[in-house]
């Protein structure tokens, strides 16, 4: 019989990539979304036809109750986050209501069908579960490259959430018995990323920029670095930490890292372009406390779960550049037709 596994996040960058990485291995794949006329449901649904939907919030104890109760999965596979940093800081409450105290409910709703009481209950056959953790609870590192061990020092409201699932989980684990880990993922990037985020922001203005669209891009710190890779790759992670015999947390990376500055390098000589003739540092893009450098030790993932990313950075940028390019030009083509009255 398939395994049932239920994403939370389904609509975002690494909920679709796993959905697509689940139904190509057979699973049945349920995605958590929030009302019917959720606008990008849709878009989900064109790259993996096959996925089925339940109505869920993760700010509604209840309905993760019900969405649980209902699918009955063998996977739980908590995406569902407000995930852009520089946001976390003007809606803090939110991001801790959402990233945070999600995490506690999902858990609860998966311990409650579960019935589970005590450690000594947990046994084969339970709800596993995911929790999305993030880089950025290491923050202020101690120790470079960072490993499941490094202390947790978040520098943003984000971060501060996202340690409070990545213990919560920790948690339920030693309080239930439950199966639930946590994947410490460093930045992960495609064509998917949401526009946001500065990868993408880069690849954007450079495909934009190329074709005569824009004519700068603003951004803030070009120092601070980071351990980028491809999202394809990183939900493969997830679901080999979830065939484990036993409940183990792993850090997912590269080990190699970028500053954005290269990144800005790197999709300008993608188009044949000089990065220093269209890049303004804005003061105002800087983060009220910056993270300067992460780097992954992704030691244990590569040996326990056989993991290797295979994408490098560059390869992602030039990607992630070519696919804006080839967006930006239908969008331009068809603004084209639309001005020429020839539609």
């Amino acid at each position: 019989m398939a395994k049932r596994a239920l994403i939370t996040g389904i609509t975002g960058q690494d909920g679709s990539y796993l959905a697509e990485h689940l139904l190509s291995l057979g699973y049945q794949v349920w995605g958590l979304t929030r009302g019917q006329a959720n606008p990008h449901k849709m878009r989900v649904q064109k790259l993996a036809s096959e996925l089925s939907f339940v109505d869920g919030d993760l700010m509604d104890q209840g309905s993760l109750v019900s969405a649980v109760d209902r699918v009955q999965p063998d996977e739980v596979y908590n995406l569902g986050a407000i995930s852009f940093v520089a946001m976390s800081w003007q809606q803090a409450e939110l991001v801790t209501e959402v990233n945070a105290v999600g995490v506690l409910r999902m858990l609860e709703a998966i311990r409650m069908v579960s019935g589970l009481t005590t450690s000594r209950q947990a046994a084969d056959g339970q709800i596993r579960f995911y929790q999305a953790s993030s880089s950025e609870m290491f923050g202020k590192v101690t120790e470079s490259p960072q490993n499941e061990q490094t202390v947790l020092h978040p520098r943003s409201p984000y971060g501060v959430s996202k340690a409070y699932g990545h213990l919560m989980t920790r948690n339920y684990r030693e309080s239930y018995g439950m199966f639930g880990v946590s994947g410490i993922l460093f930045n992960h990037e495609s064509p998917r990323r949401g526009p946001e985020f500065v990868t993408r922001k880069i690849s954007l203005a450079v495909a934009q920029i190329k074709l005569g669209l824009q004519k700068e891009l603003r951004l803030g710190n070009l120092d601070a670095v980071r351990d980028w890779g491809f999202a394809g790759d990183y939900v493969r992670a997830m679901r080999l930490m979830l065939a484990q015999d036993e409940p183990v947390d792993h850090v997912v990376g590269t080990g190699r890292v970028h500053s954005v500055r290269d990144a800005v390098r790197i999709a300008f000589e993608c188009v044949g372009l000089n990065w220093e003739d269209h890049v303004v540092v804005d003061p105002a893009l800087v983060r009220p406390a910056e993270v300067e450098l992460l780097c992954a030790d992704s030691t244990r993932a590569r040996e326990n779960l056989g993991w290797e990313p295979s994408i490098d950075f560059p390869e992602l940028m030039q990607m992630m550049v070519e696919s804006d390019l080839r967006r930006a030009g239908r969008e331009r083509d068809y603004a084209e037709v639309l001005s020429a009255g020839s539609w």
